[in-house]
């Protein structure tokens, strides 16, 4: 190789070498910084569009998620007052068949009777008064049943089916205005109260079953989110034991490489030796 005071091969390449190891330096303390081995689409566009996908499912998820929750929660709003309904039937149970006793008299069949409307008005006020984020199951308003969230695409969902419990209706067929203020009267209103309180337990046992279904794909979701989230890592995260390593590697890669640029920087200062004088 030819001496030059222009031109000094040697140092350009020690140059080089520097320069790709200080961005090989800067490329492992990003990943160290991050975490990831591919945070954007310039480190590998492949591999960075199929994770944004996932990581776009798994918001969806998320949002699927708050659905079902949201559908849980009315679900057991509706099983706390149907239960309390339940429990009112079994104690209006208890007064039209006291108020079958022909030896009642006059005025302890008026109070039976108030007992029995007090009642009735109370299973109303549950019935009211069962609503979650304004969505009420059990009092009419929604007889369609509400439709939530099952999947990430929006394309599927689960059914909460509605329950009629207000008076006179399918379930509870007392009307409001029901009385029990004679044996006839009570003998009428028993063969209701038999009948809602199978009517009653039974939409209980679906809205269990719902409730259940919802339960199950809520941790069905769950596992899905983390299995993705998982997913994502594996293509993305960095090995950062591998990187440490790496790193080390590389800082000792730097020191070298710099004093090999300074050592090549030296070599022109040999042409001063061949104009010195003897």
């Amino acid at each position: 190789m030819s001496i030059s005071v222009i031109t000094n091969g040697s140092a350009l390449t020690a140059l080089q070498n520097l320069n790709k190891t200080n961005d090989d330096l800067a490329m492992v303390q990003s990943r160290i910084n991050t975490g990831l081995r591919i945070a954007n689409a310039k480190d590998n566009a492949a591999v960075w569009s199929i994770a944004q996908g996932q990581r776009a499912d798994i918001g969806a998820l998320g949002a699927v998620k708050m659905s079902l929750d949201r559908a849980k929660s009315i679900a057991d709003v509706a099983m706390s007052a149907g239960e309390s309904v339940s429990d009112l039937l079994v104690q209006l149970k208890e007064k039209v068949v006291a108020a079958m006793d022909p030896s009642l008299d006059a005025a302890s069949r008026t109070a039976m009777n108030s007992d029995y409307k007090s009642i009735l008005r109370q299973i109303t006020q549950v019935v009211q008064n069962s609503a979650f984020d304004g969505a009420n199951i059990l009092d009419n308003s929604i007889p369609a049943g509400i439709k939530f969230l099952a999947n990430a695409d929006a394309n599927a969902f689960i059914t909460l089916s509605s329950k009629n419990l207000t008076l006179g209706g399918a379930v509870i067929t007392m009307a409001a205005a029901s009385s029990i203020g004679t044996v006839t009267l009570a003998t009428g209103v028993m063969a209701q109260v038999n009948a809602s309180l199978v009517n009653v337990n039974q939409a209980l046992g679906d809205i269990g079953s719902q409730s259940k279904q919802l339960q199950n794909h809520a941790t069905f979701v769950a596992k899905l989110t983390d299995v993705l989230t998982t997913g994502v890592g594996n293509l993305v995260d960095a090995d950062l034991a591998k990187e440490s390593a790496h790193l080390q590697a590389l800082q000792v890669q730097q020191q070298l490489g710099a004093q090999a640029l300074s050592i090549a920087n030296q070599a022109p200062q040999v042409i001063l030796q061949l104009f010195r004088g003897g």
